[in-house]
């Protein structure tokens, strides 16, 4: 069901160098910003936010910084006002993403997407047909031990809260659900004290491409030049490397 894999994705998030650590934060307090002036301040009452709140942690974001993220959503922080973009495109070996911004800057974020795509011989272009939005929800392989609990059993357990789907990866299991059912699937493994990688809604691809070797170096530079963008939060991809 899943593509290119988003463990390695959350390894380089997680090791970021001091260098990259403030546009680091920069995407999440976007993320924050934007899940306030949704649904409000309160994570409590607020899914959304509080998974956005839950990354600025584990990157871990200063508490001010998060709180002014919130201020700025719910109108109390001033500022320019955050845009959620989408673009959708096509890279090396017509490879299919869509990439995910969020910015103050439209025409910046537009630019720079376009000038990768380009720079990697590829171009912008319509592959949203190919991508249907799931929950997903991401757990490591030493949290599941930690929790000491059985795999078969908890995707048994996952199934009756909502669960549709597993993929179970070298670095731990990934768990695709309807976005209608991502919070309850969140707040099931919560109760059994499970620690979650990630929890979010994501792009995912309904046909995937395996990817030649010679296009695999191609593609994931492509990958790494979209992660420093400074307007990018996310990408999806069909491309299995």
């Amino acid at each position: 069901m899943s593509g290119h894999s988003k463990w390695a994705t959350t390894k380089r998030a997680k090791a970021a160098v001091d260098a990259k650590r403030g546009a680091m934060f920069t995407k999440i307090a976007n993320l924050i910003t934007l899940a306030a002036r949704e649904k409000g301040g309160d994570p409590d009452t607020n899914f959304t936010l509080r998974m956005a709140m839950e990354k600025a942690k584990s990157a871990n974001m200063p508490k001010d910084n998060i709180a002014r993220a919130i201020k700025r959503g719910t109108g109390e922080g001033g500022g320019q006002e955050v845009a959620e973009l989408l673009y959708e495109g096509l890279g090396p070996a017509k490879s299919q993403f869509i990439v995910k911004c969020l910015t103050d800057n439209r025409n910046r974020a537009g630019a720079s997407i376009r000038h990768i795509f380009s720079k990697h011989g590829g171009a912008l272009g319509a592959v949203a047909w190919n991508f249907s939005q799931k929950g997903v929800i991401r757990i490591l392989k030493e949290e599941l031990s930690n929790a000491n609990v059985k795999l078969e059993d908890l995707e048994l357990s996952l199934i009756d809260v909502g669960a549709e789907d597993f993929l179970t990866e070298e670095e731990g299991i990934t768990i695709f659900t309807k976005i209608e059912d991502l919070q309850a699937l969140k707040k099931f493994l919560e109760e059994k004290n499970i620690k979650t990688e990630t929890a979010d809604i994501e792009f995912i691809a309904k046909e995937n491409q395996k990817i030649e070797s010679e296009d695999k170096e191609k593609i994931e530079k492509l990958i790494e030049e979209l992660e420093d963008c400074e307007d990018e939060v996310d990408y999806y991809t069909n491309a299995i490397l």
